[in-house]
């Protein structure tokens, strides 16, 4: 019998290859293929280390594709008519069994799949709103330029006299 360790890598092993092999097969069938090869990764990289370099590269994919999907309002209307488009194609498929591949196996993988998609969508939107609304660090003013400081801050900070002021008075 397998010990407690042996069945976590072999649940994780197995687990992060359905995904990994998933994702691999929705790069180029409709889906979430990117994510879900991260999300494959990520399961694999907790009891395999070596598979660890190859996720900071996906994620950073991943995330600057899911931020795409969302950038313009055409792109995100697009998917949302594949996500829409899926879910009817599910459904189609699995009330028409004489298509071929047809019945409710092709059709829930297909109802799966427009779900996901949807779903991811709205995470992207949501992530792209949260990024749009954090506030953008503040830049120190630099001693080279300008500084935007009224004329008593300047000379206190930069070392300046105020104008007027008798030279050497700092």
């Amino acid at each position: 019998m397998l010990k407690g360790g042996a069945v976590r890598r072999a649940t994780a092993l197995v687990t992060g290859g359905v995904l990994l092999l998933t994702g691999v097969a929705l790069l180029v069938l409709p889906g979430p293929g990117l994510l879900l090869v991260l999300a494959g990764l990520l399961v694999l990289s907790r009891e395999f280390p070596g598979v660890r370099r190859y996720v900071d590269p996906v994620r950073d994919r991943a995330l600057r594709a899911a931020d795409d999907s969302v950038a313009s309002p055409l792109r995100l209307a697009a998917s949302v008519l594949a996500g829409a488009g899926l879910l009817a194609a599910g459904v189609t498929w699995g009330l028409r069994p004489r298509l071929p591949f047809g019945g409710w196996a092709t059709g829930s993988g297909l109802i799966l799949s427009g779900l996901v998609l949807l779903g991811l969508l709205l995470w992207s939107l949501n992530r792209a709103r949260q990024a749009r609304r954090a506030p953008t660090p503040a830049t120190p003013p630099s001693r080279l330029g300008s500084c935007s400081c009224s004329e008593d801050t300047e000379h206190a900070v930069h070392g300046r006299p105020p104008t007027g002021a008798p030279p050497g008075d700092v």
